[in-house]
């Protein structure tokens, strides 16, 4: 099988930490990996910043598989057309998908996530007005020092790439497949799998584990992503 290098984007406050479990899983199954660093504390970095960052850190290596993780869903995509033939492949992970024109601010609305959030914390009975908890949105089906870990590493996150209308007139036209985490609290997975036939006409792929599935489950991860390989 050729090598194929993995180019990891982080969503919104992320880092290449976020990564750092899932790169050695990828090498031992004889692929490379590139874990993007996105200037996601810049006021002055918006979509086609990050989408610049992308587009550094694949270099001229090829073939490529391009990894969006959450707001990922709304940069990466701009990385697409820019990365050419090179691209094999387009993999979203528990990752918002845009409609053509609508800011990562409109997102959530537009799609209904809150209302699907509260479904889910209601039916599995957590409390739907305290506090944002971090430990219980993100970190709870994380090992206890990777917890601890990813909480102390968490990077600034700019409000401007919020306020962005995504600029694409339409998806990239590239293989798209959607990873859901099966226990998401923040992207319920049944919200993820109807927005991914709505917007993109993709059955998602469930794998155990929650947002940041590259933390809890970076062999299952692995395995799924190599399994997508063409040939």
């Amino acid at each position: 099988m050729t090598e194929t290098t993995f180019v990891l984007v982080p969503g919104a406050g992320g880092g290449t930490w976020y990564w750092h479990l899932l790169e050695p899983e990828l090498r031992r199954r004889g692929h490379a990996a590139v874990a993007v660093d996105l200037p996601t504390g810049d006021d002055h970095a918006g979509l086609r910043e990050y989408a610049d960052a992308v587009v550094a850190a694949a270099g001229d290596r090829a073939p490529l598989v391009l990894v969006a993780q959450s707001m990922a869903g709304f940069s990466a995509p701009l990385a697409c057309e820019r990365l050419g033939d090179r691209l094999v492949l387009l993999v979203l992970v528990n990752a918002m998908v845009p409609a053509p024109g609508e800011t990562a601010g409109e997102w959530w609305a537009a799609t209904g996530q809150p209302e699907a959030r509260r479904a889910l914390d209601l039916a599995e009975g957590r409390p739907v007005d305290g506090e944002f908890d971090p430990l219980v949105t993100f970190f709870h089906d994380l090992p206890g020092h990777v917890a601890e870990e990813a909480l102390a590493r968490g990077n600034p996150q700019s409000d401007t790439p919020f306020g962005l209308p995504f600029p694409l007139p339409a998806w990239p036209d590239v293989p798209t497949r959607v990873v859901v985490g099966r226990d998401d609290r923040l992207f319920p997975a049944a919200f993820q799998r109807r927005v991914a036939r709505e917007r993109l006409g993709v059955d998602a792929d469930v794998l155990p584990g929650g947002h940041l599935v590259a933390l809890s489950d970076p062999n299952g991860l692995a395995d799924l992503l190599v399994g997508y390989l063409p040939g």
